[in-house]
């Protein structure tokens, strides 16, 4: 009975977070968006520098499953979810798993303002209520949330412009250690307009080509959301990815094989915008969780 205690000590938070689920897809049904599924085991990744695959065979398992969802909104989808399986190497911790669940919804005709409207109706579904409690900290979800530019969010926490980290190789450091103990603190915050060289897949502002047109959601200082609206140009993609790729063997990494169907597909793709937004991650925060492992059936651990 020892070695079934922890699977059974987490039967309600189980029971909670199947009915979290419920109301996310709900949510999305009311709302006219078509469920797909997309392979996990994919030829090739996004080449991102900060996000590691797991090789599997010759391939890879899914980091994400974008990719291919961008294919389907090319192929005449306008409006897709998922709810997957992803993996990552070298993440683990108290609030990461290397194997984890994802939510990644895309919107044809639509821009990452209109998925920050959403993503707060999102999550006020999914948590049932106005209101949760996390670590000690009262969140309310009624609307709107805070706002905030990543140019404004470092000079007010870190004392510095963002660009100035950049260039001083602190932008991470000071984003773990000064902003993100701040956001979400009291209510839901959005970040946003990232830095151009932050954003592999995001398009650039208009009106400010500095910066791109992503966001991030955080509840509670912990990230929960990654967002933006999405690059369509393939040229300007493969420069991109061709950049990050540079980057990843430069520090030692290996490299990925370019996605090249993606990219082919790309031409066809509408002007959208997706959002990826880590399940477990929500889950712990909803139920006021110590830790990931408090709110998934098996941790790696345990197999």
């Amino acid at each position: 009975m020892s070695g079934s205690w922890p699977l059974a000590r987490r039967s309600q938070a189980l029971a909670q977070r199947g009915a979290i689920f419920t109301r996310i897809r709900m949510f999305f049904q009311e709302k006219g968006y078509l469920e797909v599924e997309t392979p996990f085991r994919i030829p090739a990744p996004a080449p991102e520098t900060q996000i590691d695959a797991i090789p599997s065979d010759g391939w890879f398992m899914q980091t994400s499953p974008e990719l291919c969802m961008k294919r389907l909104l090319a192929a005449g989808y306008p409006r897709i979810f998922q709810i997957c399986r992803c993996w990552r190497d070298g993440e683990r911790g108290s609030r990461h798993l290397s194997e984890f669940t994802m939510l990644e919804w895309y919107r044809a005709q639509a821009d990452y303002r209109v998925l920050m409207d959403e993503t707060e109706e999102l999550v006020r579904a999914a948590a049932g209520g106005s209101g949760i409690t996390y670590r000690g900290v009262q969140i309310d979800l009624s609307p709107p949330w805070e706002r905030i530019t990543v140019r404004d969010a470092f000079l007010r926490y870190a004392g510095t412009i963002a660009e100035s980290a950049l260039s001083g190789g602190t932008f991470d450091e000071l984003m773990v250690e000064k902003v993100e103990p701040m956001l979400g603190m009291g209510r839901p915050t959005f970040i946003y307009d990232y830095p151009a060289s932050c954003s592999a897949l995001a398009r650039l502002k208009s009106e400010d080509p500095s910066v791109a047109e992503r966001f991030e959601l955080y509840m509670g200082g912990l990230e929960i959301a990654n967002a933006f609206s999405e690059l369509i140009d393939p040229v300007e993609q493969r420069a991109r990815f061709e950049a990050e790729a540079a980057e990843r063997l430069r520090q030692g990494k290996p490299a990925y094989p370019m996605p090249e169907k993606f990219l082919d597909a790309l031409s066809g793709m509408p002007e959208a915008a997706g959002i990826a937004l880590g399940l477990d991650r929500l889950v712990m925060v909803l139920l006021d969780a110590e830790s990931i492992d408090d709110v998934v059936a098996f941790t790696t651990e345990e197999l």
